[in-house]
């Protein structure tokens, strides 16, 4: 049997923020999969996405609205990076929410 115990501290605050993603996918056959898979992870950050593949230029484009830490933003923009014919960029606004 196993235990988990959670430590909450009054006061702590989360600094969650809005953002947005932007991720251009090359060659959508070979990528796509390995980027839905690390989208469907960090699901619960997730507030929106929009696809929009091009079949013409063998191309995806994806946007994402996201709500979470720099932390939790940091650990989605850091595994999409590290794909191969995977292209991002993100914000975060200042504001907290």
């Amino acid at each position: 049997m196993r235990f988990i115990i959670i430590e909450f501290k009054e006061g702590l605050k989360i600094n969650k923020r809005i953002g947005v993603v932007g991720i251009v996918i090359d060659d959508r056959q070979k990528v796509a999969g390995k980027v839905n898979s690390i989208l469907s992870q960090h699901g619960d950050i997730i507030l929106g996405r929009m696809g929009i593949p091009s079949r013409e230029y063998n191309i995806s484009v994806i946007s994402l609205i996201v709500e979470g830490t720099p932390d939790e933003l940091g650990s989605l923009t850091g595994k999409l990076g590290n794909l191969n014919g995977v292209t991002l960029k993100s914000a975060l606004t200042s504001k907290e929410v």
